[in-house]
């Protein structure tokens, strides 16, 4: 074995994967969206195993009750106020030097979503909404993208692998988003770190596979860790599918984007700005002095006006905590950003 590969021996010698496979791994380029639970575990376990690329691409900021499960983060992260993908991206680098790492602060949404895919070999699901994941599932149709989807909560998670042409697909499982209060969420359930580090686990074992040479049955792998169970569903393709077969790309249209989203488990609502565009943080912070308390965290602006914390982008993209209501998270962005 050559040198460059001898950091993977204990890899290479699972007979699946083996020299030829951990190749094919260390040329990959692997799009991780999100950077929570599912996504931090996950991007730590590509890196460590490899990846030539690894892209994380995460719209957050780092809080306390993050450090939970989230294992890539420290409370030095929290302290200095890091993005979750900025954080992501040295803790990375840290682990693996041999392995381009990239942190993207930005909100997936059907504007960047395919720039931001294409050139990766497979991606790789850490979202925490499933508007994301069926836009994700509509980009990676669209592109010829496998991906694989993950999501937790309380003790329980599921995982499914779609390959594009040979599985079933998300929308073959799901026609499109729930509706509110259908399903349960980490604020109403709760969540305890071993459900979404074992879907993490469960979505890399399937990315690698992928990765070098395998293929995926497209089953739908749920478990829970609690009262402890895994079980393969199969998730036939829809012969009418609309995304996989009939070619609908619904969330890659745009004709599903909302300009506010409530973030799972943060009493926090995202503000998406009307238009593209960028954002005069250091005018905006001479303009808001004595409407309350103003900080330069580098990334991002914080402004705290006694009710309401919002996280100001460059890119006009805004979180508003402290409230789970679109309509006051959009009241506070005009009032205090104009549009």
């Amino acid at each position: 074995m050559r040198d460059e590969l001898w950091r993977y021996d204990r890899q290479i010698r699972f007979e699946p994967i083996g020299e030829a496979g951990q190749r094919a791994i260390r040329r990959a380029a692997v799009v991780v969206v999100g950077c929570g639970a599912l996504g931090s575990t996950a991007a730590d376990q590509l890196v460590r195993a490899g990846v030539g690329r690894l892209t994380v691409v995460d719209r957050d900021v780092i809080e306390l009750h993050n450090l939970q499960r989230q294992g890539l983060f420290t409370e030095d992260d929290l302290v200095a106020g890091r993005p979750k993908a900025v954080a992501a991206e040295r803790a990375l680098r840290a682990a693996n030097s041999e392995v381009e790492v990239r942190g993207v602060v930005a909100d997936v949404s059907y504007r960047n979503a395919r720039r931001l895919c294409e050139g990766a070999d497979l991606i790789v699901d850490g979202s925490d909404n499933f508007e994301t994941r069926l836009l994700l599932n509509d980009v990676a149709l669209e592109l010829g993208l496998p991906w694989v989807y993950g999501g937790a909560v309380a003790s329980e998670g599921m995982a499914k692998a779609v390959v594009p042409g040979a599985t079933s697909c998300l929308r073959c499982l799901l026609d499109g988003v729930p509706d509110a209060g259908e399903m349960r969420t980490c604020e109403t359930a709760g969540i305890i770190a071993p459900a979404p580090h074992m879907v993490a686990s469960i979505q890399v074992a399937l990315a690698l596979r992928l990765l070098s040479g395998g293929g995926a049955d497209g089953n739908l792998l749920v478990l829970d860790c609690w009262e402890p169970s895994l079980r393969s569903i199969p998730v036939p393709r829809l012969v009418d599918c609309p995304a996989c077969v009939r070619g609908e790309r619904r969330f890659l249209s745009g004709q599903e984007a909302g300009s506010a989203t409530v973030m799972c488990g943060h009493r926090t609502v995202q503000v998406l700005p009307a238009g593209e565009g960028s954002v005069d943080l250091a005018g905006l912070a001479r303009s808001l002095e004595g409407l309350g308390e103003v900080r330069d965290r580098r990334h991002y602006l914080q402004f705290d006006d006694g009710e309401l914390k919002l996280s100001i982008f460059p890119d006009g993209r805004c979180l508003v905590r402290g409230t789970d209501d679109p309509a006051r998270a959009r009241a506070a962005v005009a009032k205090y950003l104009g549009g």
